[in-house]
């Protein structure tokens, strides 16, 4: 836009130009447009805070993150009671990690509008990021004196309880919002991975529905986009079933046993979409009639039904009782045959190590290890071969380390899961942390030691046990004593495992 056609507008008329500017996308004119407004001496001081406040959402837009921290600093220099310039810096630091000036930001603008729900709801998630529980139980119940029985803030309540071990307490309040609002997507969610990770499958599955919810606030599964309708139990004799990849790849090694089961209900044809990792790895199935990616022609193909495979236990109805065989893959014997040969010099009990997750994971800093070092109990037990099935960060440390036995890194010529599942036929038991190989191992009938943390717990290892009824006799659960603490659980697994190598465990 052209700076000197608008010398004779109003400040009102300016403002306003440049916000229908910034909703039309056109930023840097908005910007342009508000110039004069910016200087304290061109604009009442009130016109200025709020041209600042504008000024710096188009920045951020523009990922300009250092020009807008500096136009909200001084919309608050220029109206420091301007409750939105404050929360909206706050998310800004928020955002970069810069803890403390975030929750002066939030906590400043609530002290000036005290049913500022958005501000509530950061400050309760900030907490939690934080892992302060017991600061963000207090900030929920604060929020909550503010705005009664709003149901975002008996969600954030019940997500804090969890984390403090308080789950009937917890449940109540995932339940209170839903009686206030039910269609409350993140309740659901919640309440239903909360009810899972107690055993509660009949309701847990059905809440747990709502993890592919459009109107979920942070969704992590995502139905395909087809005309044609989904499964919900209807008879599959002679039907065409397309199988849509779920959350990640540990939802779909764990939950693929259930394929087997579409296909004892009739199904003529399955159609797997996943990613090409797992492509390989799946292909060995004979129940499987095509493994393809997403965007592959053949998902978008026409089928009868298209379903999660998470939502296939759903409408199987299965229990803990009635969980689908654990053991259902079989990997490649030309792949077995090849890691046999590169293994054949290690010690008679080879132990594969994963010691951390994929970094983008939602809880990776609370399941993974701090490194492979945190190990080293484990890797002072003598008369054992190790192995690094460790892949993406991390990686390298097996190279690395600086003492102890030699572990060979299988990790550059690990191409999929397909290898990892062939190395993982060589091994006497795999050791690791919450993450895809642990379903791997599971799924091949190996045994399998797998170390979960306090803060976040996945609802799939069933609170309060140390065996899994998804993976019965193989597998065994290690579980921190206390959030952070890993050192307790390594000294037991190195127990465990002298016992075990040595033919005593």
């Amino acid at each position: 836009m052209n700076e000197q056609a608008l010398p004779s507008l109003t400040d009102a008329a300016r403002y306003d130009a440049a916000v229908s500017l910034y909703e039309s996308g056109q930023l840097a004119d908005a910007l342009a447009t508000l110039e004069p407004l910016l200087a304290a001496s061109e604009a009442t001081r009130a016109t200025r805070a709020q041209a600042l406040n504008l000024a710096a959402a188009c920045a951020m837009r523009l990922e300009r993150k250092a020009d807008a921290q500096r136009y909200w600093q001084g919309a608050i220099e220029a109206d420091p009671r301007f409750a939105q310039a404050l929360y909206n810096l706050g998310v800004l630091l928020h955002g970069l990690e810069r803890w403390a000036q975030a929750e002066r930001c939030y906590r400043q603008a609530l002290a000036l509008r005290s049913g500022y729900l958005d501000a509530h709801h950061n400050l309760c998630a900030l907490l939690k990021a934080c892992d302060r529980f017991a600061d963000a139980e207090q900030a929920c119940r604060q929020a909550l004196s503010a705005l009664p029985d709003h149901p975002v803030q008996l969600h954030d309540l019940g997500t804090v309880l969890v984390e403090l071990g308080r789950l009937t307490e917890a449940e109540a309040a995932y339940r209170k919002a839903l009686a206030i609002d039910p269609t409350y997507a993140d309740a659901h969610c919640k309440l239903g991975a909360l009810l899972l990770s107690q055993g509660g499958f009949k309701e847990g599955w059905a809440r747990f529905e709502a993890r592919y919810d459009a109107r979920l606030t942070d969704r992590t599964a995502f139905p395909p986009n087809v005309s044609y309708p989904q499964w919900r139990g209807e008879p599959l004799q002679g039907k065409a079933v397309l199988v849509w990849q779920e959350q990640g790849f540990g939802d779909m090694i764990q939950f693929g046993r259930y394929l087997a089961s579409l296909k004892a209900l009739g199904a003529a044809w399955i159609t797997l979409a996943c990613a090409p990792a797992l492509h390989r790895l799946f292909k060995t199935l004979a129940m499987i009639d095509a493994v393809v990616d997403a965007d592959a022609e053949l998902a978008r193909a026409p089928h009868d039904y298209w379903t999660l495979p998470l939502s296939i236990a759903h409408c199987l109805g299965t229990t803990l009782d009635s969980i689908a065989p654990a053991v259902y893959l079989k990997p490649d014997p030309a792949l077995v045959d090849t890691w046999r040969h590169k293994l054949a010099g290690l010690s008679r009990f080879k132990v594969g190590l994963v010691w951390k997750g994929h970094a983008g994971h939602g809880n990776d800093r609370h399941r993974s290890l701090p490194s492979l070092e945190t190990l080293r109990p484990l890797l002072n037990v003598p008369g054992i071969g190790f192995v690094s099935l460790q892949k993406g960060q991390a990686e390298a440390e097996a190279r690395a380390i600086a003492a102890g036995p030699a572990i060979f890194d299988a990790g550059p010529d690990i191409a999929d899961f397909a290898d990892s599942a062939a190395l993982i036929a060589q091994l006497d038991l795999v050791v690791c942390v919450d993450t895809a190989v642990a379903h791997l191992a599971g799924s091949l009938g190996k045994p399998c030691w797998v170390m979960l943390p306090t803060i976040g717990l996945d609802w799939r290892w069933v609170r309060g046990r140390t065996d899994s009824p998804w993976y019965p006799a193989t597998m065994r659960l290690y579980r921190q004593a206390h959030p952070g603490e890993w050192a307790s659980v390594v000294e037991r697994i190195a127990s465990d495992c002298l016992e075990k190598s040595t033919g005593r465990g």
